[in-house]
């Protein structure tokens, strides 16, 4: 039975840990070499659906929460979104298109501008935020595909307080899919798109007929409004001040630059130059802006005219899916029928779409900074937590589509403040003084809209938080654990270098770390007479010198770079840039060895201070408790001791 019960549990681990995600699969997380090849994709507008899905789905629930936010001024305020929308987010993301065209978005372009560790934490918090989008991506779509599900006139009183339940189903539905594996398709997102718009064309012509033949409607609302709010002036105003509520309808910008590499672009495109593919991609972000553009403006002005503003209060019938209450009401039920379902459809894919963007997206990152622990790198654990995290979510807010509206917003804004700080900071770098003025306004409008949003609705803050909080302590957890990990992926040894290296090995190699100080004959030849008294070396045995510099420390993995010369015409040492000295060291050492076939010998002094203090130093700049670290690195990376290079400390 144990056996069985074992064997069951190793096929259990190997199908749980089976590879990487099989996700956008021939799409390279980093630039490929330019080989000239063609580079294999799908034309912009078809890959537009693959955004679409996420963007476009947010009329599901949109018009509701911009009439719950805003009553009456909601087509006001959602032409300041529109407004801010072409000439703010637009702009943005079409210059993170230019610098990030392979897919990476925002959050690289602010790791590569800002390095050390200030940069690693502030992009750690930018994945806290990213998470926040994506999981209430997840959970709100997945609640609003319940409510047109639930109040749907055919199945209302069967599925009447069972909200919650569907939710959970439909999430778990969708974890389903990705534990089997999970392949983005952009056909069927451009035929659920297709149809979806489509229909929405039809309410919202039928919603503008409507408003012209019954013309009361819009006198009233207008002699409403102007009861209410007085003149235009105090409208713009009041408008200006709960734009922030509306900002859902911004989201879907940061995937589109995601999906970049599926863009197909031009025949002579190449991976290091796809000069078509952003032409295309800037194409794709236009394009689907203004088609929201328009039904944003025309979803909230059918909306707001043709809806009693008691119908969009929670346990009203336009509650989240007030399109979905204009067709069931002017179209008829069975065309109300088959709206719901496109539109319970498109919310669902949504949702799968943020799955995708949750697998790649922590993936990319946290491996690089040594920041994800090994499990992380297979797709169905982190299926399985994000479900279940999902599952926490949809049971705090009771599977509310209004409730999830501002934490959803601040993840949203946030990435969009994100893209704007990046592009605002590229451009200066660039030296584009007009460009850097206009981006420097845009991030300052978004920054505004996302600290109102934050006071209004703390809740976004809150879930983000818990995500940040926990990225950051199993991120450095992880870290922890890896940190006698050999993190160097090449060494690079200049002539001189290798020159030395090999003249040594035809004797015992032995080198000495030193750390530089004056670098001067003296300190040279105290170094060698203190190294041979501790160890009991003849004189007649010949050393050479190792001196590491610090690049930057916060890197986890870097490359190595070797430099030999020849000091005060008689100490031969080699200068080598890394981001750790036990790891640079570790490297060249263990480099020496599979070059020339000789086990190398490296001397140490101790280290002074206390042996924690030190070892933190090492974990944060890269130096510190040099010695047993090195020896830590080298044990790992070898572990037989025979070919292991050999450490003394004296």
């Amino acid at each position: 039975m144990s056996t069985t019960d074992s064997a069951r549990g190793g096929r259990l681990r190997a199908w749980m840990l089976e590879g990487l995600s099989d996700m956008g699969k021939g799409r390279p997380s980093v630039p490929k070499p330019d080989t000239g090849t063609e580079h294999q994709g799908q034309p912009w507008y078809r890959v537009m659906c693959l955004t679409g899905v996420d963007y476009f789905s947010t009329l599901g629930y949109q018009p509701g929460i911009a009439a719950l936010a805003a009553g009456l001024l909601s087509p006001v305020a959602t032409i300041v979104l529109v407004i801010v929308t072409l000439a703010g987010a637009l702009p943005v993301y079409r210059r993170v298109a230019e610098e990030s065209p392979h897919g990476e978005g925002s959050i690289a372009m602010l790791s590569r501008l800002l390095s050390f560790w200030k940069g690693k934490l502030f992009v750690l918090t930018l994945l806290g935020f990213a998470a926040t989008d994506f999981l209430i991506t997840i959970t709100l779509s997945a609640a609003d595909a319940s409510t047109h599900l639930v109040e749907n006139p055919h199945l209302e009183s069967a599925l009447h307080d069972k909200q919650v339940l569907i939710t959970m189903i439909l999430i778990a539905l969708l974890g389903a899919v990705f534990l089997k594996g999970f392949l983005e398709a952009i056909g069927v997102a451009a035929a659920l798109v297709g149809i979806y718009l489509a229909l929405n064309v039809v309410v919202v012509v039928t919603g503008l007929w409507h408003v012209v033949t019954a013309e009361h409607v819009v006198t009233d609302w207008t002699s409403a409004l102007t009861q209410e709010h007085g003149n235009v002036f105090v409208m713009i105003g009041v408008a200006l001040v709960v734009f922030p509520k509306l900002a859902l309808g911004l989201s879907g910008f940061e995937t589109g630059v995601a999906v970049m590499p599926h863009v197909k672009g031009d025949a002579s495109d190449t991976e290091a130059n796809p000069a078509g593919r952003i032409r295309d991609t800037k194409k794709l972000l236009t394009t689907a802006a203004l088609i929201m553009s328009v039904f944003l403006i025309c979803t909230s002005f059918i909306t707001t005219v043709l809806i009693p503003q008691n119908e969009f209060e929670a346990g009203g019938k336009a509650n989240g899916r007030a399109l979905a209450y204009l067709a069931h009401e002017y179209l008829g039920n069975s065309f109300g029928t088959v709206y719901d379902i496109s539109t319970i459809l498109i919310l669902w894919f949504a949702g799968a779409s943020a799955m995708a963007g949750l697998l790649n997206l922590m993936p990319r990152y946290l491996p690089k900074y040594g920041m994800a622990p090994h499990w992380a790198r297979a797709v169905r654990p982190m299926v399985i937590v994000f479900i279940l995290v999902a599952f926490l979510v949809t049971w705090l807010f009771d599977a509310n589509v209004d409730a999830q509206g501002g934490a959803y917003a601040t993840g949203v804004l946030v990435l969009i403040c994100s893209a704007a700080i990046a592009v605002t900071i590229a451009a200066n770098k660039a030296g584009q003084r007009g460009w850097t003025i206009g981006f420097g306004i845009i991030a300052a409008v978004f920054l505004y809209t996302t600290v109102v949003n934050i006071i209004e609705r703390p809740d976004g803050v809150k879930i983000g938080a818990c995500f940040i909080a926990g990225i950051m302590l199993i991120s450095l957890l992880s870290r922890l654990g890896r940190a006698f990990e050999l993190r160097v992926t090449h060494v690079e040894l200049d002539d001189m270098a290798e020159r030395f290296i090999r003249d040594i090995c035809k004797r015992t190699p032995r080198f000495i770390a030193n750390e530089p100080d004056n670098r001067d004959a003296d300190e040279y030849r105290a170094k060698k007479d203190q190294i041979r008294a501790d160890n009991d070396i003849p004189g007649a045995e010949d050393f050479v010198f190792v001196e590491v510099t610090i690049t930057d420390p916060s890197e986890f993995e870097a490359g190595l770079t070797v430099r030999g010369e020849v000091l005060h015409e008689r100490f031969r040492v080699l200068t080598v840039e890394a981001s750790s000295v036990p790891n640079g060291l570790a490297a060249l050492l263990l480099h020496a060895r599979d070059l020339t076939g000789v086990r190398p010998h490296i001397y140490f002094e101790w280290t002074e201070g206390n042996p924690f203090a030190n070892f933190l130093r090492f974990f944060l700049f890269g130096q510190g408790e040099i010695a047993p670290v090195t020896r830590e690195v080298l044990r790992e990376a070898e572990p037989d001791r025979e070919l292991r290079p050999r450490v003394h400390v004296g």
